[in-house]
């Protein structure tokens, strides 16, 4: 287990905000002066903005005007870095100070001029902390709405693609918002195949999805009857923007994390082998695929981001319900162990990133009385490790590119 820690720390290092920011100083610096601008704005949202934030504050303190960023709960070590300001707010449902933090860094923005580079701090979660209501809808209707669709088992994509249409700021609006000033924005990803769109419900990158695939996803799921009309109107009003002066970079993501998981591995002297960088689809498919890749002597190593249809009244997240469900799929089988968990450090709406198990996980369960299977039913997870062991917590990490399982497998397993 330590040895899988170890890896873990090693991925989740490799994609830290601080230091992914800090190598790009020297080309915002030159973006800076020899296009001519006189002020330089920082605005930043998601899990990793402190960290970013942080970077940029200690190596651009000479040249920052101002600057705001939102980050979760917990997430953050103060409230100011320099001269930017640092709020917290909700996730992976937004609440009152969320809006409030985009409402400061609109006002920010809206009187920006041509000379005014805005430099957008943008990481995983941003979709649920940079919120600001589309103009018609309540901040207690868009909270529904998403918590809808975070139990439904969507993904991201789809997920994303409702939350554009529900905001004035997603779907490049913000970078509308801020023109005729320029937008460089520096991405931390937490999306499959890096979508800008979707990354943070793309607030500098043009929509390109429409109210017909928002209405699609909200049908397909079971949603649609139970939206007021205030809803449906927000979904149907065309909120396409034509942007101009407008920089994305990503400067972060999964693959990033899983190369430095291989090459510490192999530095303990562990046969490494990424499997996947793309691993996707309910939890229940994922953990039988993963069982599959099973090798002798091996360590297997993947990421990517699964879903979880929510029915029961549990505590737990998706990486919780795959590494259960993977103890279920290697019961009494020995030599074999996993650690699945979130970059971000957290997993669902709990303290833990995710847990660690081997093939003795259900029998000591069963031991103590409890049906694995039935802690699965209610999405419960948590407690099951809660009370059998295997949670694991390594708090906050600063940076958020997916999730990433570790999975050792001894000879003759």
């Amino acid at each position: 287990m330590d040895c899988l820690i170890d890896i873990y720390n090693s991925a989740v290092g490799a994609c830290s905000a601080y230091n992914c920011v800090i190598k790009y100083v020297d080309y915002l610096r030159r973006v800076y002066f020899d296009e001519g601008f006189k002020r330089l704005y920082v605005v930043g949202f998601g899990k990793g903005a402190y960290g970013m934030a942080l970077a940029a504050s200690q190596s651009l303190s000479d040249i920052i005007t101002v600057g705001v960023v939102v980050t979760k709960y917990g997430h953050s070590e103060a409230d100011t870095a320099g001269k930017i300001k640092i709020i917290e707010a909700g996730h992976p449902v937004p609440d009152e100070n969320g809006v409030i933090a985009t409402s400061e860094v609109i006002e920010l923005v809206k009187g920006a001029s041509d000379d005014t580079l805005i430099l957008c701090l943008i990481s995983g979660g941003g979709s649920a902390l940079f919120v600001s209501p589309a103009l018609g809808i309540t901040l207690a209707e868009k909270q529904s709405v998403t918590e809808s669709l975070l139990k439904s088992g969507c993904d991201i994509n789809e997920l994303n693609t409702v939350r554009k249409r529900l905001s004035t700021v997603k779907g490049g609006g913000f970078a509308a918002l801020a023109y005729p000033a320029k937008c460089l924005s520096l991405i931390i990803s937490d999306v499959l195949g890096n979508r800008l769109d979707v990354i943070a419900s793309g607030p500098t990158v043009a929509n390109t999805t429409g109210a017909s695939e928002a209405i699609d996803v909200l049908r397909k799921y079971g949603l649609i009857d139970n939206l007021s009309k205030n809803v449906i109107a927000a979904i149907r009003t065309d909120t396409g923007h034509r942007l101009v002066n407008v920089e994305n970079i990503i400067i972060a993501d999964i693959r990033q994390a899983l190369d430095a998981a291989q090459a510490r591995a192999r530095q303990l002297g562990l046969e490494a082998e990424v499997i996947a960088d793309t691993l996707s689809g309910d939890v229940k498919d994922a953990a039988v695929w993963l069982t599959r890749q099973l090798r002798p002597n091996k360590l297997l190593i993947s990421g990517g981001e699964t879903t979880v249809a929510v029915t029961g009244q549990g505590r737990g997240g998706r990486n919780m319900e795959l590494a259960l469900r993977f103890a279920l799929e290697i019961e009494g089988r020995q030599g074999i162990t996993m650690l699945s968990a979130g970059t971000d450090g957290t997993d669902g709406p709990t303290d833990a990133a995710g847990a660690v198990v081997d093939g003795t996980t259900i029998a000591r369960g069963r031991a103590a009385g409890l049906d694995a299977r039935q802690f699965l039913l209610n999405n419960d997870s948590y407690t099951y490790f809660e009370r059998v062991g295997g949670l694991f917590k390594p708090g906050p990490t600063g940076t958020n590119v997916m999730d990433i399982q570790l999975i050792a497998c001894a000879g003759n397993n």
